[in-house]
């Protein structure tokens, strides 16, 4: 065997590791290079996920938002149609006249004089306007007397005494705070059909 044999078997068996080495390379690049795609798209899949998540979130933190607004001005609405009513209410007790007022104002100054003892003297009290006709009821109580101030109210009377320290407030207005409390859900219940 010659030099140039040997040098040749040399230089073959170096072509042929270096091709091996170059293939081994490239497989080895296309491994990274594959596993890369591969952990892209799983990361691209993870994002799409999590925006996916975040804007279903965002959704359904709106949709509680809107319902809850709406739920808000339903009740307000509700409150300003029981206020509407209350108000046509409280408008016809107070336009109440002649012998319709002055029976509702004896019946609540009779329920006031029970809580009194015989003999007491009471003083009675009621708005301006209804001044003359509660001195008229009064004339046929014994010990009861029209008070100086009047009442800030819609009718009715205030009767007080002051040996018993009693006070009694039959005022429509009284009367009606105490009904409309009692009977706000069937008021409700018809408005609103519940």
């Amino acid at each position: 065997m010659s030099l140039d044999t040997v040098v040749e078997d040399i230089r073959d068996e170096a072509r042929a590791r270096a091709e091996e080495i170059r293939t081994e390379g490239q497989e080895r690049a296309d491994e990274i290079v594959s596993g890369a795609e591969a952990d892209a798209e799983d990361i691209v899949e993870e994002r799409e996920r999590t925006v996916e998540r975040k804007i279903s979130q965002e959704r359904e933190q709106a949709l509680s938002a809107a319902k809850l607004e709406a739920k808000q001005e339903r009740l307000e609405a509700r409150r300003d149609a029981l206020q509407t009513v209350r108000e046509q209410v409280e408008s016809e007790l107070a336009g109440l006249s002649g012998d319709e007022r002055e029976e509702l104002t004896r019946a609540l100054l009779d329920a006031s004089a029970a809580e009194f003892d015989e003999g007491s003297d009471v003083v009675v009290r009621g708005r301006a306007a209804d001044e003359a006709l509660i001195e008229e009821i009064l004339a046929d109580y014994e010990g009861f007397s029209l008070g100086e101030e009047s009442v800030d109210c819609l009718g009715g009377v205030v009767v007080e005494s002051e040996a018993s320290r009693v006070r009694v407030d039959n005022t429509f207005d009284s009367l009606l705070d105490t009904v409309w409390e009692n009977n706000l859900k069937d008021v409700s219940g018809i408005l609103f059909d519940q």
